[in-house]
């Protein structure tokens, strides 16, 4: 009777075992996979520029002395951010691939639109998922359509900021399409 009791309990020590190996595996894939997004697939291509901005260094960052009013503002924001990607194209290859991406995307993250704007052969669009109150945002999508000669940029944005906050962002980062990014936050207002 002791040796069957002892048994079970072996068995059932040897599946927890499997249980909490098997928890801690998903948990670890989790985490390699978390802050990927569908865009990821542009970082490295040739013909395309990428700036890649994870929390860590928003992190580093928000730790720097702020000595005036605006950089203090810019690192209010990066303490809300979580990931910045910029991936900028002047192939039309690369671009239409960009876009189909992005179009893609938009419809099954339920971003909204927030601002759109065609000028001088240049489309910008300007997508978001709003946050708790009409002005936070936990994520930003600015799609630049370049035709001859303009560049492409697909931008994406994630983290809990205000859509106000971000002209300080742009304009301290200068990141393409900065002009536009500001544009949007003052119509949102």
């Amino acid at each position: 009777m002791k040796s069957t009791i002892h048994e079970c309990q072996k068995t059932n020590l040897k599946t927890m075992s499997k249980k909490v190996i098997l928890t801690v595996l998903v948990i670890l894939t989790a985490n390699t996979f978390f802050g990927q997004t569908v865009f990821d697939k542009f970082d490295g291509q040739e013909g395309i520029t990428s700036v890649v901005v994870n929390q860590k260094m928003f992190s580093l960052l928000s730790k720097m002395d702020a000595k005036d009013k605006e950089t203090q503002q810019y690192v209010n924001l990066i303490k809300k951010l979580d990931n910045l990607k910029v991936f900028v194209t002047e192939s039309d290859k690369k671009s239409d691939e960009m876009k189909a991406v992005s179009d893609k995307y938009i419809k099954t993250a339920s971003l909204e639109e927030l601002m759109r704007v065609n000028e001088k052969g240049k489309s910008v669009k300007i997508y978001v998922k709003s946050g708790a109150t009409e002005s936070q945002i936990k994520e930003l999508l600015m799609f630049i359509e370049g035709s001859g000669k303009e560049e492409t940029v697909l931008m994406s944005l994630t983290g809990n900021f205000d859509l106000d906050e971000l002209s300080v962002l742009t304009d301290k980062m200068k990141l393409p399409g900065g002009d536009d990014l500001k544009k949007a936050s003052k119509g949102k207002k």
